[in-house]
């Protein structure tokens, strides 16, 4: 079985060791990486946030006249709150063949395997640059390589494609869902339940809606549009919260739902939420506005990320396929930046070590084999981008 090398799993222990949990500051660890960077000579740039206390970092290794091979993690991790862990868990332990700690699989081991190596990277005298870009708050809906984006595209940097390193077990994924999670406030009039015709139900009302998602999910499951690369194979839709009402005698003048439709990458998210919107105010509304004209609905984003779909015959496609030696590149259903990316003219492709199953989890962890994997496909990247062999332009 194959090991990591002695540089990287000190650098992938020194970035689990910054609780990077999505609610904290990102900064000391983006300042340590860029640092770190700068003691080999590369310059980076940091996008804040606008309370200034998180920021992206964005690094290019090789000429910067050109645009390269872009290497993308997030450096957040969610929260370990109410979790049974039977370790520190932002202390990174070793044993039985694996590195336990929040963030080894999700996704800290990709970007300490990417930095552990960049001395190894210079050293190529890379004729294609490779970029590193590393965000805040993916886990709270890929908010921070929104703004990263946007400066590139003010800077007009686009780098040539992307490769997103969030855990596929080192097998190239070039497609997955999109999400749109939302929150409903539905407005009724509160009154006595002796004389319940004086008001309007909002939980009612919610449950009208929430009946009619359950249509759609159903739907979804018999009639499609179905793509059996993903599991399950349709654009499925599910109520998550529902929270209502004060008193069994009182007729509940607010509702709040939140839903979310996990979306092919080939259907159109406003129009989903569209439909939903739709039978709310044409066939739910009227009746409440017989009785209260303020009553109504309130639809409130929560999160959103672009699916993706890469086309199979793409030049990042084919690449990591021969560097991975996957001679296919898959679909999951799980979300990532790379959608976010490929909208922004990046393609892109999703390929990092572990498993999404050890993700979120208390004792996450990675098999080490798993971060050997990946130093060899860096490694192999750094070759193939060296001035002896430039990919094909």
């Amino acid at each position: 079985m194959a090991t990591p090398e002695p540089t990287t799993l000190p650098m992938i222990s020194r970035l689990i060791g910054f609780d990077t949990t999505s609610r904290n500051s990102n900064l000391e660890l983006i300042e340590f990486v860029r640092d770190y960077l700068a003691d080999l000579g590369v310059d980076s740039h940091l996008v804040y946030d606008g309370a200034g206390r998180k920021a992206n970092l964005f690094a290019t290794l090789g000429p910067t006249d050109r645009p390269g091979i872009c290497l993308s993690g997030h450096t957040d991790v969610v929260p370990v709150d109410d979790q049974d862990w039977h370790t520190d868990p932002f202390q990174a332990v070793r044993g039985d063949g694996r590195l336990y700690g929040r963030g080894t699989a999700d996704m800290k081991s990709f970007l300490g395997v990417c930095l552990g190596l960049a001395p190894e990277l210079l050293q190529r005298e890379l004729a294609t640059p490779i970029h590193f870009a590393f965000t805040y708050d993916e886990e709270v809906g890929c908010v921070g390589v929104r703004p990263l984006i946007d400066w590139l595209s003010r800077q007009r940097i686009r780098p040539r494609s992307c490769v997103v390193g969030e855990p596929t077990g080192m097998r190239p994924v070039r497609a997955h869902k999109g999400k749109q999670g939302v929150r409903c406030h539905v407005r009724g009039l509160a009154c006595h339940s002796a004389v319940l015709d004086r008001g309007v139900n909002a939980v009612e009302a919610a449950a009208e809606v929430i009946t009619y998602l359950k249509s759609m999910a159903r739907r979804f499951r018999a009639q499609g549009p179905f793509d059996t690369g993903f599991e399950p194979s349709y654009t499925s839709v599910h109520t998550g919260t529902v929270q209502g009402g004060t008193a069994l005698n009182i007729v509940p003048e607010h509702c709040v739902f939140e839903f979310e439709f996990r979306y092919l990458p080939s259907e159109d998210p406003e129009a989903l939420i569209d439909e939903v919107r739709r039978y709310a105010e044409e066939q739910v509304l009227p009746e409440m506005r017989e009785v209260c004209g303020d009553a109504g609905f309130t639809w409130q984003t929560l999160s959103e990320f672009a699916g993706l779909e890469t086309d199979a015959h793409a030049e990042i496609v084919h690449l990591v396929g021969a560097l991975t030696e996957n001679a296919e590149a898959g679909k999951v259903s799980f979300g990532t930046e790379a959608g976010l990316y490929q909208r922004a003219g990046m393609p892109s492709v999703v390929c990092g070590p572990g498993s999404i199953e050890q993700a979120h989890k208390p004792d996450e962890f990675i098999e080490l084999e798993q971060i050997a994997r990946c130093e060899t496909f860096v490694r192999r990247l750094g070759e193939r981008l060296s001035a002896a062999q430039s990919i094909r332009r």
